[in-house]
């Protein structure tokens, strides 16, 4: 970076400026083409993909179906985000934010749809009373890290993880900038977990599943290939955490669904029944 630059009075949309998703973002919202969701056999319909934020629901769907609750047997969709599929008017007509992941339950009536990835966990724990804490101080405790993942988790990834991984050019600055973040979120975690087995106490809930699939993952050196970079192994209690969450058998199966990259027995475009998972 040996220019300086001087940004214009009015900012101007140049579209494909390079990068990763450069065919795909524009600053417009809304739909560009005419397409209609598909519907499976169940009341939950998810119309997903298998990065961090879609795998958070589908782990607590099969976290529910591993309790026994078979009500919350789903459909899972793939929403092939570097297609543009989140930008065809079924999809949007879910989430008008046109991002994954996004939820529509027919058990109701009209069917009720939910976006934003700790919406959707909530609406799924208090509908099926599950993985959430009854008593009021535990319930905002919960809710405390729920919102944490929410507000930290765009400084992973939008920030360090885009200009690590995806921008067409590595730059010093943004770099050192977010992995300071990074590290100082981390350290959070791991000073929280020294002294509490799950995000919330004792009790596993959708804390865990919400921020797993970001930091857990990133500790398990399974994003933006960055472990080593940012010395994850000196993080002890957040990787004891990330390791016995990894070893459900629930988050095996959540972590690949609607994931079409990795080993064969990593990838499951579509779920529709527990037959379709491979061997885990």
């Amino acid at each position: 970076m040996t220019d300086s630059y001087i940004p214009p009075k009015v900012w101007q949309w140049q579209p494909g400026n390079g990068g990763a998703f450069a065919s795909i973002n524009r600053p417009i919202a809304g739909p560009t083409h005419e397409k209609a969701l598909p519907r499976g056999q169940h009341a939950l319909q998810l119309y997903s993909m298998g990065t961090p934020n879609g795998v958070k629901v589908t782990i607590m769907l099969e976290e529910l179906l591993e309790a026994g609750i078979t009500a919350a047997d789903y459909d899972a969709w793939l929403i092939r985000i570097h297609e543009g599929d989140q930008f065809g008017s079924g999809f949007v007509a879910v989430n008008p934010n046109s991002k994954i992941p996004a939820l529509l339950d027919y058990s109701v009536t009209p069917p009720q749809r939910v976006f934003e990835s700790a919406s959707i966990l909530l609406y799924l724990a208090e509908k099926f009373n599950a993985f959430i804490p009854a008593a009021p101080a535990a319930r905002t405790e919960c809710f405390n890290w729920l919102f944490w993942q929410m507000g930290s988790a765009p400084l992973l990834g939008g920030g360090f993880g885009h200009f690590y991984a995806y921008a067409p050019e590595k730059y010093e600055y943004p770099i050192n900038r977010y992995a300071m973040e990074v590290k100082r979120q981390l350290d959070v975690l791991n000073r929280h977990l020294a002294d509490n087995r799950y995000m919330c106490g004792d009790d596993y809930s959708i804390a865990d599943m919400a921020i797993w699939p970001w930091y857990g993952v990133l500790v398990q050196g399974g994003l933006y290939e960055a472990a080593e970079f940012l010395d994850v192994q000196s993080y002890t209690h957040v990787r004891r955490w990330a390791d016995e969450i990894a070893a459900r058998p629930a988050v095996k199966r959540g972590r690949i669904v609607n994931r079409t990259w990795g080993e064969p027995h990593e990838q499951l475009a579509e779920r529709h029944s527990a037959a379709d998972f491979p061997p885990l």
